[in-house]
């Protein structure tokens, strides 16, 4: 009796994807901070324990990435610079929902201050960062955990999260839904008089809003 054996060897590729990264830290006194997210797919605010701001950026394109940042009436703004490998997108575009960009930041605020974001696609958590919020999407996940200050949100789609406390509360979702500690609403409107400490302001068409209240 013949055994015939046969063997298929299957050859894999290995792509290994090597990770660049950049600081900036400065020291500013101006009260507002501009993010724009252009060339990023997710950021994060956290607290700096500092006076400083920092910010890391992480990508994993190749070519020269910048991050600056520019002091003007009281303000300052941050943007990225990342090259943007065009050829690598063409290829996946089948494979994806969205061209990524590879690029992530973490950015350390000092408490008390007002921040700005722009973005168009991108993911921003918010790690409960204890100073004024202002956020202009046009979709991602905006994970803002507890809010401490006033809150501006205005975005076309996506999902919204966050842990709400006393004061003026409006949010609005035209074709999204609002859920408010697991309950379906229409929409948010409350105001309190007493003990007012913030404004809470979520308008959008077609997100999704998940608030927690304590």
């Amino acid at each position: 009796m013949k055994i015939h054996l046969i063997i298929l060897i299957c050859l894999v590729s290995k792509v290994t994807l090597s990770q660049n990264k950049l600081l900036q830290k400065f020291e500013t006194q101006s009260k507002e901070i501009e993010i724009s997210s252009q060339g990023l797919d997710d950021v994060v605010i956290e607290n700096s324990t500092s006076k400083f701001i920092e910010i890391y950026l992480i990508t994993e394109n190749i070519g020269q990435q910048n991050i600056f940042y520019k002091e003007f009436n009281n303000r300052v703004k941050i943007q990225f610079q990342i090259p943007n490998n065009k050829q690598e997108d063409k290829v996946f575009r089948k494979f994806i929902t969205k061209g990524l960009c590879r690029a992530n930041a973490i950015i350390k605020v000092p408490k008390n201050k007002l921040i700005t974001f722009f973005g168009d696609e991108i993911n921003l958590e918010s790690m409960s960062y204890k100073g004024d919020l202002k956020i202009f999407i046009e979709n991602g996940i905006l994970k803002l955990h507890k809010i401490y200050a006033n809150l501006e949100v205005k975005m076309y789609s996506g999902n919204l999260y966050a842990t709400l406390n006393k004061g003026m509360i409006d949010v609005v979702s035209k074709n999204g839904k609002i859920k408010v500690n697991n309950v379906l609403v229409e929409e948010v409107d409350q105001n309190q008089e007493v003990e007012l400490d913030k404004e809470i302001s979520i308008h959008s068409l077609n997100a999704n809003i998940f608030l927690t209240t304590k």
